[in-house]
């Protein structure tokens, strides 16, 4: 019997999830990001794009409290999204020598061709 439904739905088949399951937050770990991004997007009339920061933040939290998958903030579309507040990471170079250079000639020929002679 189907009971209001067609008999062909029996073999309709559920699918996951494209990027899998998206649990509640039920201990409220993301409350603070998650209230942050919804006045943002109050206080800009609902235009998300302005309040992209504040989604990142939220997702960030999201993936660090295991409430969802890691992934790249480029997969999700923030990849472009940069915290002002962050500590710039600069790229370290490694200190010059000062030293006076060692003395290059040795006892070995620096040449192999000579050695054959």
């Amino acid at each position: 019997m189907s009971f209001g439904r067609p008999g062909f739905a029996d073999t309709f088949k559920v699918s996951p999830p494209q990027r899998g399951s998206f649990p509640l937050d039920h201990d409220g770990d993301c409350k603070d990001a998650m209230i942050s991004y919804l006045k943002c997007l109050k206080s800009h009339g609902n235009n998300n794009g302005q309040c992209r920061l504040q989604s990142k933040k939220y997702l960030e939290c999201r993936m660090d409290n295991g409430l969802m998958t890691r992934d790249d903030f480029t997969n999700l579309g923030l990849g472009d999204v940069d915290d002002p507040t962050a500590p710039k990471t600069q790229a370290t170079i490694p200190p010059t020598s000062t030293s006076t250079p060692q003395n290059t000639t040795s006892s070995q020929p620096s040449n192999p061709q000579q050695e054959r002679i």
